[in-house]
C-alpha cells in the first residue's frame, strides 16, 4: 500500500469519516479488545450469554466475519484510492458502511429481531464491501487488483454459508475453513507486496546495501502452494495430501520471508513486526500441516497459530503503520507501539503453546486473552485520538 499522509483536500466533514482506516481500525481494535474477554468469561461459565448462535459459534463468527473484515475493509478503503487514483470512500457513504458493520455486531450478540433478519443485516456488510471494491476496480479499469475483489467476494460468500448452516442447525466448519482460506490468500498476496516494499525503503534510507529480492517465480510458487493447500483444506480437511501441501507451503514461505532481509530491520519495529507477522504465517502453515498429519499440536491450536499469531501481528502491523502515515505522523514505532507488538505476540505464544504446559487451562486462556486483547485496547488508547482528529499536515 503506497502511503500518503494528507487527507483529501476538499473534504469538509468529520475527520473520523474522511478515510476508511479511521472508523474501521478503531472499531476493530475496540471490538477485539472487548469480544475476546467476553468469550473467555462465557467459556469459563461466568455469567450468561444470549448470542444469536451458541457461544463457540459466536466467538468464531465474530473473529472471522466481524473483527477481521473490519481490518480488511479499513486497509482496502485506504489503499484503493492509491491503486485507482479515484477519490476515497468517505463522508455519508463511509458512515453508512461503518454503521452496517456495527449493526451486524450488535444483532449477532443481542438478536433483537428474528434470526433471519439479524443474519441478513450481518451478511449485508461484506456484500456491500465487495460491491464497493468491484465498483472502484471497474471504474478505474485496474484489473490487476481483481484478485482482491474475488477474495472479498468469496469471504462474503463464506459468511452467507455460515448463516445458512447455522440457521439450519448444521455444523459450520466448512464456512469457517473457506473464510480462513481467503484470509490466508489475502495475507500472502498483501504481505508479499507490503513487506519487501517497506523493507527496501527502510534499508535504502538507512544506507544499507541489502535489498529484498524482487518478485520472482519463487514467490509465485509460494503463493500457488498456499492456494493449493487451502483449496485442499476446504474440500478434504483431514487428507494426508492437505497436510503435506500445508507443510510445503510453510517451508516455501519461510524461504520467501528469508529473501526479504527482515533481520536487517531490527532498529525499526514498525517494519520488523511485518516480518514477525509473516513468520507466524509461515509457521502456522507448518503447524497446521503437522496437525493434519498427526504430528505436533492439535488442530485447534494449529488454527490459532494463524489467527492469534499471523493475523494478530499482521493486522496490528498494518494498522499502526497506516494510521501514522495517513495522519501525517512520522513512521516510527514509539515505546507504546512496541508494547502493542509485544503483547499481541505474547498472547499468541500463550494461546498456541500454553496448553503444552502443566498450568491450568483457564489460567493460560485468561493470560493469552488478556495479552492479545490488551494489545488492541492499547492500540485504541494510543491511536484512537489520531483517528478522531484531522491529519497533522492539513
Amino acid at each position: 500500500m503506497a502511503e500518503q499522509a494528507s487527507e483529501a483536500p476538499n473534504y469538509r466533514g468529520p475527520a473520523f469519516f474522511s478515510y476508511g482506516f479511521r472508523p474501521f481500525f478503531l472499531g476493530a481494535a475496540l471490538f477485539a479488545g472487548v469480544a475476546i474477554p467476553v468469550w473467555i468469561l462465557v467459556f469459563a461459565e461466568v455469567g450468561h450469554s444470549n448470542f444469536l448462535y451458541p457461544a463457540r459459534d459466536w466467538h468464531v463468527h465474530e473473529m472471522v466475519f466481524g473483527f477481521l473484515p473490519a481490518v480488511i475493509t479499513g486497509f482496502l478503503l485506504t489503499a484503493i484510492p492509491n491503486w485507482t487514483d479515484r477519490p476515497p470512500i468517505r463522508g455519508p457513504e463511509l458512515m453508512s458502511l461503518f454503521t452496517l458493520w456495527l449493526a451486524g455486531r450488535a444483532l449477532i450478540a443481542i438478536p433483537w429481531f428474528t434470526p433471519l433478519v439479524s443474519a441478513i443485516v450481518d451478511v449485508g456488510f461484506l456484500v456491500a464491501v465487495a460491491g464497493l471494491v468491484w465498483r472502484e476496480i471497474i471504474a478505474s479499469k485496474n484489473w490487476d487488483r481483481a484478485p482482491m475483489g474475488v477474495l472479498v467476494s468469496l469471504l462474503a460468500g463464506a459468511n452467507i454459508l455460515f448463516h445458512v448452516l447455522s440457521l439450519g442447525g448444521a455444523e459450520t466448519d466448512l464456512s469457517e475453513r473457506m473464510a480462513l482460506a481467503m484470509v490466508m490468500l489475502l495475507l500472502t498476496l498483501i504481505g508479499g507486496r507490503l513487506i519487501p516494499n517497506f523493507t527496501g525503503e527502510l534499508l535504502a534510507n538507512s544506507g544499507r546495501v541489502e535489498r529484498p529480492t524482487s518478485f520472482s517465480r519463487y514467490d509465485g510458487l509460494s503463493i500457488a502452494l498456499v492456494g493449493f493447500a487451502v483449496l485442499s483444506w476446504i474440500v478434504q480437511p483431514s487428507s494426508i495430501i492437505t497436510g503435506w501441501l500445508f507443510a510445503l507451503a510453510g517451508l516455501a514461505n519461510l524461504g520467501r520471508l528469508a529473501r526479504w532481509y527482515g533481520w536487517a530491520t531490527w532498529r525499526e519495529p514498525l517494519v520488523l513486526i511485518l516480518h514477525v507477522g509473516y513468520g507466524w504465517f509461515a509457521l502456522s502453515l507448518l503447524i497446521l500441516g503437522g496437525s493434519i498429519l498427526g504430528i505436533g499440536l492439535p488442530k485447534e491450536d494449529a488454527v490459532h497459530a494463524f489467527t492469534s499469531g499471523a493475523v494478530g501481528a499482521m493486522t496490528l502491523a498494518v494498522m499502526t503503520r497506516a494510521s501514522l502515515g495517513h495522519t501525517g505522523r512520522p513512521r516510527h514505532a514509539s515505546p507504546l507501539t512496541v508494547l502493542i507488538y509485544m503483547l499481541v505476540n505474547l498472547g499468541a505464544v500463550l494461546r498456541v503453546f500454553g496448553p503444552m504446559t502443566d498450568l491450568p487451562a483457564n489460567l493460560i486462556l485468561g493470560l493469552a486473552a488478556g495479552s492479545w486483547s490488551g494489545a488492541y485496547l492499547l492500540f485504541a488508547l494510543v491511536y484512537g485520538p489520531f483517528m478522531l482528529r484531522p491529519s497533522l499536515d492539513e
